[in-house]
């Protein structure tokens, strides 16, 4: 979806998800900042990138109008606090709130 919009808008825009979904890697060093090379098929399609120390990497891949190490170097300087960046936390705590308000 991000890529859509990116290209739709023509807005850099970079993907970053918690879940592994293809290629191989090595996990990263357990410190912040650290990363590894997401591979498929010979092809470095992103990378997994250690956000805070001692925690489970994400998923950082170039989205569209931006690099690899660009996009990693964001999605690092977004989660100063957390493990997910901020942007996307902070999306993910309004939809939990209106989800839960929308419950019976």
């Amino acid at each position: 979806l991000a890529c859509h919009l990116g290209v739709l808008f023509d807005v850099p825009v970079i993907g970053c998800g918690k879940t592994y979904l293809l290629g191989d890697y090595r996990e990263p060093e357990p410190v912040r900042g650290s990363h590894a090379d997401l591979v498929e098929q010979g092809e470095v399609i992103g990378s997994v990138v250690r956000t805070q120390d001692d925690v489970r990497p994400l998923f950082v891949s170039p989205g569209h109008r931006i690099s690899l190490p660009t996009a990693r170097d964001w999605i690092v300087r977004l989660a100063q606090h957390y493990r997910q960046p901020e942007p996307i936390r902070r999306a993910n705590q309004v939809v939990n709130e209106h989800r839960h308000r929308a419950s019976p």
